[in-house]
C-alpha cells in the first residue's frame, strides 16, 4: 500500500491548535428565470448527476448533526465541543442553501418530492434507526471524508467553470467549508469510539450509501427528460463522448480510490492531506475567510 504521512498539525490554524471552522451567513440567487434547467454544460445528464447530489444534502447535513450530537456529553475537551458547535452551524447553512434551490427545480419542471420522501423514509427513517450509535458517527466520519474530496476536486479543478454562476458559487462556498471541517466527526469518533473495526464499517456503508442514493436521485431526474422535452439520446452521447468529461471522470475516479484507500489505513487522519489552501484561497477570494 505504500507509505503515509503522519499527521499534520490542524492545516487551517497558523499553529498546532485546530481552527474552530467558522459559520458563515451566505446568499445566493436562486431565480428559475435565470438558471437554464441544464445548468452544467448545458447538458442533462452532467446537470441531473450535480441535481442528485443537491437532493441529498440537506437531510444527509441534519444526519451528520444528530450524529455527533448524540456524543455531545462524552466530549470533554472544549476545543472539540466548540468544533462540534461550528461544524453544526456550517451544516445547517449548507443544507438550507440547498434545499432553497429545490424550488427552483420544482419551477423548471422537475417532480422531486416523491425522491425525497423515498429517500428519507429508507436512509433516516429506517437504516438510521437500525445502526448504533457508533457506526452512525463512523459513517458519518468517511461520508465527512468523501464530501472533502468532493471539495477538493471543486476547488482544484477548472471543471466548475462550466456550471452556471450561481450553482458554482454555492458548491465551491459548500467545497471549501467541508474542507475547513474535514476533521471533525473523524476527531469525535476518535474521542469517543476509536475502534479500527468500526471506522472500516463506517468507511463501506458510507460508500454503499452514497453510491446508491446518488444514483437513485439521478435516475430519478434523468427519468423526466424527455417528458421535458430532451433528447436524451444525445444528452448521453454528449457526456460519454465529449473529452472533457472523460478527464473529469479519471480525475474524480482516481480521486476516491486513492482517498478510499488511505482512509483504510490505521495512521489515517484527514489532515494527512494539506488541502486547507484550496479552500483559504477561495474563501479569501470571496472576501469570506474570517467570516
Amino acid at each position: 500500500m505504500g507509505s503515509f504521512p503522519r499527521p499534520l498539525s490542524h492545516p487551517l490554524s497558523k499553529g498546532p491548535t485546530p481552527r474552530v471552522p467558522i459559520v458563515r451567513a451566505m446568499e445566493f440567487e436562486f431565480d428559475a428565470g435565470q438558471i437554464p434547467r441544464h445548468w452544467f454544460m448545458g447538458n442533462a445528464h452532467v446537470t441531473a448527476l450535480a441535481n442528485a447530489l443537491q437532493l441529498l444534502f440537506p437531510e444527509g447535513e441534519r444526519f451528520f448533526i444528530r450524529a455527533l450530537r448524540h456524543y455531545e456529553d462524552r466530549v470533554k475537551d472544549p476545543l472539540l465541543y466548540r468544533r462540534m458547535r461550528a461544524f453544526y452551524g456550517q451544516e445547517g447553512r449548507h443544507g438550507q442553501a440547498h434545499e432553497r434551490f429545490f424550488r427552483v427545480l420544482e419551477a423548471q419542471g422537475y417532480e422531486i418530492r416523491s425522491f425525497l420522501e423515498w429517500y428519507k423514509g429508507v436512509a433516516y427513517a429506517r437504516i438510521e434507526k437500525l445502526a448504533p450509535p457508533a457506526l452512525r458517527l463512523a459513517t458519518t466520519a468517511a461520508l465527512e471524508h468523501f464530501t472533502a474530496l468532493l471539495g477538493r476536486n471543486a476547488l482544484s479543478s477548472d471543471f466548475l467553470n462550466f456550471a452556471h454562476p450561481t450553482m458554482a458559487a454555492l458548491m465551491k462556498w459548500h467545497a471549501a467549508e467541508e474542507i475547513e471541517h474535514k476533521s471533525v466527526a473523524f476527531d469525535v469518533f476518535e474521542a469517543v469510539d476509536g475502534r479500527y473495526s468500526m471506522r472500516i464499517a463506517g468507511l463501506f456503508v458510507a460508500t454503499l450509501v452514497l453510491m446508491w442514493f446518488w444514483r437513485a436521485g439521478t435516475l430519478h431526474l434523468l427519468r423526466q427528460e424527455e417528458k421535458l422535452g430532451t433528447d436524451l439520446r444525445a444528452s448521453w452521447e454528449f457526456a460519454k463522448n465529449n473529452p472533457r468529461l472523460r478527464l473529469e471522470r479519471k480525475r474524480r475516479i482516481r480521486l476516491f480510490v486513492r482517498g478510499f484507500l488511505e482512509y483504510m489505513h490505521p495512521s489515517f487522519h484527514p489532515d494527512n492531506t494539506n488541502d486547507a489552501p484550496l479552500a483559504e484561497n477561495y474563501l479569501a477570494s470571496i472576501g469570506r475567510l474570517d467570516g
